[in-house]
């Protein structure tokens, strides 16, 4: 199945930042959308605007911390919209706080949403896609999944780190079949997640967003977005020894 014919995408945290963003291109492509997130408002609204030039165009709300309530969601959107080649598991937190400052209960919530809830994500696609023995699962990771984070992005990088991992079991296990598995990991780019982060190195949210639609698009196996400076960077925090990776995180 090649990448052209991924017609019907699930999206999930899709109501703002990459989320809405990739569901805006997807949509301009003319592709059927399933779209969720928590606040259903936001997500009807931008859904009303993406019917003009979308295919069909299901929304649910959706809260991935309730593991048990995702694979319904995603069944009753795929109905809808007559199926799912594509999931992207999308949905995620950027709070957090340094280890062991009495603020655990942040750091535990980050993990709950963008470990265990994108396991549940996962768990969900991946039983639609092994019953039609074919799909595209992307997932949402983060630079910060390359090189452990410090200070209070600490548990946050952690979690990016666990949903890369998965990812990369899921690529061995299905490597030559017809089911494909995107890791993408996106660096600086502008959504309320970065809302105050000073660095050079931030991109807008179209380009982007951009970047990543075309890397799924491409169906990329491991994918830094946008490729520069995050290849070369994703590169050298990989390689280089940690007396020199430590000053560059």
């Amino acid at each position: 199945m090649s990448a052209t014919t991924r017609q019907k995408i699930l999206i999930t945290g899709a109501s703002s930042g990459l989320g809405e963003g990739m569901a805006r291109q997807f949509a301009d492509k003319g592709r059927d959308l399933a779209l969720c997130a928590r606040r259903l408002d936001r997500l009807d609204a931008l859904a009303d605007e993406l019917r003009p030039t979308a295919g069909r165009v299901a929304t649910a709300r959706l809260d991935v911390t309730d593991t048990d309530s995702v694979p319904g969601v995603f069944t009753e959107l795929a109905d809808e919209i007559g199926g799912l080649d594509r999931v992207i598991v999308n949905a995620g937190l950027g709070k957090g706080a340094p280890i062991g400052t009495g603020m655990a209960s942040a750091n535990i919530e980050t993990v709950q949403t963008n470990l265990v809830g994108a396991l549940a994500q996962v768990e969900a696609a991946m039983e639609i896609f092994r019953a039609q023995d074919h799909g595209h699962l992307v997932l949402v990771s983060s630079m910060s999944a390359v090189r452990g984070l410090p200070r209070a992005q600490a548990a946050y990088s952690a979690s990016k780190a666990g949903l890369a991992t998965l990812g990369q079991g899921l690529q061995a296990e299905f490597a030559g079949s017809a089911i494909t598995i995107s890791i993408l990991l996106p660096g600086y780019i502008e959504t309320d997640i970065n809302r105050g982060v000073e660095t050079a190195m931030m991109t807008g949210t179209e380009q982007g967003v951009r970047a990543m639609v075309s890397a799924i698009e491409n169906e990329s196996s491991w994918a830094p977005v946008p490729r520069w400076p995050w290849i070369p960077i994703a590169a050298a925090l990989h390689h280089l020894p940690p007396a020199i990776t430590r000053r560059m995180v």
